[in-house]
């Protein structure tokens, strides 16, 4: 699989957050979504990073419902590389929140 070298750079922030088999499946369901031209389903992911007659569909299914991985850390990973890519060092951040899909009770 030959990934652009943005990419690759963007990959290689997440690598901390999975094991070694974890993160090749990973990378291989981002460039699928990113090359799916149709829905970005599992199988669409599967489809547009040319492995879907390679693996077994479980294998990807399972990254979601059973790999050790937490979704939490790697959004903090990603979003701290955006910030310290786009902002100067003692820079503030300003967040939006938008609670509209906030369950109150």
């Amino acid at each position: 699989m030959t990934l652009p070298a943005s990419l690759l750079l963007v990959l290689e922030i997440t690598r901390p957050c999975f094991t070694r088999h974890s993160y090749q499946t990973f990378c291989h369901l981002v460039a699928g979504m990113v090359a799916q031209t149709g829905r970005r389903t599992v199988t669409g992911m599967l489809t547009g990073a040319g492995v879907s007659r390679l693996w077994p569909h479980r294998r990807a299914h399972a990254f979601f419902s059973e790999a050790s991985w937490d979704p939490d850390r790697l959004g903090l990973r990603l979003a701290r590389a955006v910030v310290e890519t786009l902002l100067p060092a003692d820079a503030p951040v300003l967040l939006v929140i938008d609670d509209t899909l906030l369950h109150r009770v």
